[in-house]
């Protein structure tokens, strides 16, 4: 039991470093948790927030303080392939070891859900079936059905009556975990409890329980893992992407498009195309002749520019980076000490292990060429990894050999944490060599931990209403999995989406973390007048509302980084004993204060909205309606609909620059509040968290900060404050 509340089990003599997840050092002990006998001969641990039972058969239940049993988790079973026991004997080795397979099978309440593993197209809210925990490239696009895909993570979060808890096996092995809903009154009138199999291939069997609200979970596991990353101001904003931007001119064009169209844009990112012969940390001189001037041109503009980085680096002497790479050792090998190579854009290449620190420090480094071009950022791509020459599947071979912090091991526990180790090789790197600015890292992979050096990209998502809505789906679990700094490629990376389904896509990004439009050099292209004046319009009035809202983004990034709470929140986060919201797949809450229901089938010009509790006001129109409950409201294509909670205080842009309180009505008798970071800048000072109040004294609405001093900041009052309530 640990200080915080954490519950840590090891099996097998398992403990719980060295770990890729944890950040720094193991949580100390809880000196205040008892150890008492139980009834069945076992015995059980007390703490104030977890009881934790241990029969004497080995089942191990995870107890509320008041002694529900919120997960059962049966003995585990071991066994190990043919082929292990015949090196281990060959070498004079016992048993166990990592290369010994284990299952394990595990009981949850009959009205339990299941969310979390990482990026799911599938979710939010984990249906019955199996899920692989082997990180992905699914190649092309990938839609509701496929799985698994970029970011995988052994981390459920199971939500029930009786409780929320989240189960993290720290284990980077390929696995499988198998869920099963429970039934209520199944068969004779019995509730027949949920079910979970994790299938590990090897690895340790060892594993982390938080126990709480969600927000008190999430908390712990962001104490655990480490605070997320708050990216930089600016990249708060729009991002525009596209593979395929010929040359420095067309990058030009595109700007001087959203310049004159007057439509807010922070950063343009360029793809592989701008590398030479698409080498990693290159330019191609012909195309883009004077990088760094058209850098500082855009950025006179306020608009950065963000680079892709791959991890495969081509096989060649004479190339800088794989000479300077092979100098140091840092590549990939084979049992025989041989660089193992693959196959990515730019032809035969290796592979830097970035389980090695002296790698992480020599790659670190070569971000010094990316900064004297301009760049502002980076986003780590092709980083599960992958290698088009494939050894049976499209990634290194499972016997390559990795430094793993100097213990040594294979793919086989390396794959999972490549794109973790690169990410954080990146982010370090950016830090020592710009030391008063705060990184900007995404990366398509990761694991557990990832939060700690930037967020990510959802990947390739096919265009098409399916594509929609699994792009929500990514951003739900990812958050739910401690990674609240994610989103989709806006229009689906694939194809061309039609005017109404760009529109709309474009609509939800305006509201998720990472608003970025991103498509292949074969699909269409992603500027708003590409699809009529009615769609620029439209998605015109989005950019402005995510301008305006760019202060509470930001507070919602400090919030994140103090409390690990994800900007983009299922329905239920406050109201999770709500079955009728944990079963809500197709809207979320924007922090605590909007509730946004996004518009993902077509032709939709109404739909309906499920309430938490409590009254929420309509933002275009200031009706109110009152929760819970289900209402149907308008979301014509200019729009989607936008809820804002009772007793909100918003901060948002002011006209004139500065920040102003958008304050909703609270209802009588009771108080609202919010939050607001006041602007640190983009280095690593803390932001100040100033906290308001809102009352409702007769017709007026009062706001305050805490302890009654005045807001210092001007209010503005939205929609009125009904005598009577309304339901759609």
């Amino acid at each position: 039991m640990a200080a915080g509340g954490a519950v840590f089990c090891g099996w097998d003599g398992a403990e719980p470093e060295p770990s890729y997840a944890l950040d720094g050092a193991c949580p100390e002990a809880d000196e205040r948790a008892q150890l008492e006998p139980d009834t069945d001969g076992g015995w059980r641990v007390v703490s104030e927030r977890v009881t934790v039972a241990v029969s004497r058969m080995g089942t191990v239940e995870v107890r509320t303080p008041g002694g529900v049993v919120l997960r059962r988790d049966l003995p585990p079973r071991w066994w190990e392939p043919a082929e292990t026991v015949i090196d281990r004997a060959c070498e004079g080795r016992g048993a166990g070891g990592t290369g010994a397979r284990w299952h394990q099978r595990s009981e949850v309440g009959a009205d339990a859900r299941f969310f979390g593993l990482g990026g799911r197209a599938g979710g939010p809210r984990l249906k019955d079936g199996s899920y692989r925990l082997w990180n992905t490239d699914p190649g092309g696009g990938f839609g509701p059905g496929d799985d698994p895909l970029y970011l995988t993570m052994p981390v459920q979060l199971v939500v029930a009556d009786a409780g929320t808890h989240l189960v993290f096996h720290d284990n980077s092995w390929d696995g499988t975990v198998t869920l099963r809903e429970g039934e209520e009154g199944a068969g004779s009138g019995h509730d027949r409890p949920g079910g979970v199999r994790m299938r590990m291939e090897g690895g340790p069997l060892r594993y982390w329980v938080f126990v709480g609200t969600p927000a008190r979970v999430l908390h712990g596991w962001a104490a655990l893992t480490g605070s997320p990353a708050v990216p930089p101001g600016w990249a708060l904003g729009h991002h525009h992407a596209r593979w395929g931007f010929g040359d420095a001119n067309e990058v030009r064009r595109v700007v001087a498009g959203y310049r004159e169209r007057n439509l807010p844009l922070s950063a343009l990112h360029l793809d592989i195309d701008h590398l030479a012969g698409h080498r990693v940390f290159t330019v191609d001189a012909a195309r883009f002749p004077d990088l760094p001037g058209l850098a500082a041109e855009l950025r006179a503009d306020g608009v950065r520019l963000v680079s892709i980085v791959d991890p495969a680096v081509k096989a060649e002497p004479g190339n800088a980076v794989y000479d300077s790479g092979a100098a140091a050792e840092g590549f990939v090998t084979d049992a025989r000490g041989r660089e193992v190579r693959g196959v990515l854009w730019a032809g035969e290449s290796v592979f830097p292990d970035f389980t090695d620190p002296r790698v992480r420090k020599w790659w670190g480094g070569l971000y010094a060429e990316r900064l004297e071009q301009g760049f502002s950022g980076v986003w780590h791509d092709r980083c599960e990894p992958v290698s088009f020459a494939a050894f049976g599947e499209p990634t290194l071979p499972r016997s390559a050999r990795h430094a793993l912090e100097g213990r040594g091991g294979d793919h086989r526990e390396a794959h999972n944490v490549y794109g973790l180790a690169m990410a954080r090789a990146g982010y370090e790197g950016l830090g020592e060599l710009r030391p008063d600015e705060r990184p900007f890292v995404f990366s398509r992979s990761g694991w557990a931990g990832l939060q700690r050096y930037g967020g990510s990209r959802s990947g390739d998502v096919t265009t098409g209403w399916p594509g929609l809505r699994a792009s929500l789906a990514l951003v739900i679990g990812l958050g739910l999995s401690g990674v609240p700094y994610s989103g989709p490629d806006i229009g689906g990376f694939t194809g061309s989406p039609s005017p109404e389904l760009y529109l709309r896509w474009f609509q939800l990004g305006a509201y998720l973390p990472l608003f970025r439009t991103h498509s292949a050099i074969t699909a269409g292209r992603r500027e708003p007048w590409e699809f009529g004046s009615g769609v620029l319009e439209d998605a015109a009035a989005a950019l402005r509302e995510r301008q305006r809202l760019l202060p509470y983004f930001m507070t919602l990034a400090r919030l994140a980084e103090r409390t690990g709470a994800p900007y983009v929140r299922p329905v239920w986060w406050r109201q999770p004993k709500d079955r009728a919201l944990r079963d809500c797949e197709d809207a979320f809450l924007l922090g605590d204060a909007l509730l946004v229901a996004p518009v993902l089938e077509e032709g939709a010009v109404r739909r309906a909205v499920r309430l938490p509790r409590g009254r929420w006001y309509d933002t275009a129109t200031g009706r109110a309606y009152e929760g819970p409950g289900q209402v149907v409201v308008d979301a014509p294509l200019s729009r989607i609909p936008v809820l804002a909670r009772a007793g909100a205080v918003i901060p948002v842009a002011s006209p004139d620059g500065g920040v102003e309180l958008e304050v909703w009505p609270p209802c009588e008798g009771r108080k609202g509040g919010g939050s607001l970071a006041v602007d640190a800048g983009d280095g690593w000072d803390k932001a100040e968290l100033v906290r308001f109040v809102s009352r409702l004294r007769g017709d007026e609405v009062r706001v305050e900060r805490e302890g009654g001093v005045e807001a210092g900041y001007p209010v503005r009052v939205r929609g009125a404050a009904p005598r009577s309530e309304q339901r759609g």
